[in-house]
């Protein structure tokens, strides 16, 4: 199985970012977590990305607040797919959620909400999941507890309404 690089532009994205890092264990996918900058280290950030195919890995995922360019860095240095996170910092996210979903063409960056962490890491699965059943089958059982979840939810409402 493909491994999911987490980097993050500050180790104050800690916070959100572990999120997805539970996320992905709760798969079973290996991941590397990393703090990198786009402004402060670019060439760390970009040599990590040209080389991260070759060193096993399926998805990055990146989590970056203000300025948030690290997604696009780690996008325009490598094929593999990019989640970004917009890290919520200085305007409430805004800004961190435009620099990373407002990518020239042909440097594409998935980006999930601000400080979506866990949909960033399903979303990694899923991209995984497409040439592995077994990741395939765990994101049915997922889906299928949500559901239960929910239609539970709604026997409990149901039941509240009728003692009205």
């Amino acid at each position: 199985m493909k491994r999911v690089a987490v980097i993050m532009g500050s180790d104050s994205d800690f916070d959100v970012v572990k999120n997805a890092l539970t996320e992905l264990k709760k798969y079973g996918v290996e991941f590397v977590c990393r703090v990198m900058s786009a402004h402060r280290t670019p060439s760390e950030a970009a040599e990590f990305a040209k080389n991260a195919k070759a060193d096993g890995f399926g998805v990055i995922i990146c989590a970056a607040g203000m300025a948030a360019h690290l997604a696009g860095v780690i996008a325009g240095n490598t094929t593999l797919p990019v989640i970004g996170i917009p890290i919520r910092s200085a305007f409430d996210g805004l800004d961190a959620l435009l620099a990373t979903v407002q990518m020239p063409s042909g440097i594409p960056v998935a980006t999930v909400a601000v400080n979506g962490a866990k949909n960033a890491a399903i979303l990694a699965v899923q991209m995984l999941a497409l040439s592995d059943e077994t990741l395939a089958a765990k994101l049915e059982a997922e889906k299928q507890a949500m559901v239960n979840g929910v239609m539970e939810k709604d026997r409990a409402l149901q039941e509240k309404i009728s003692a009205l």
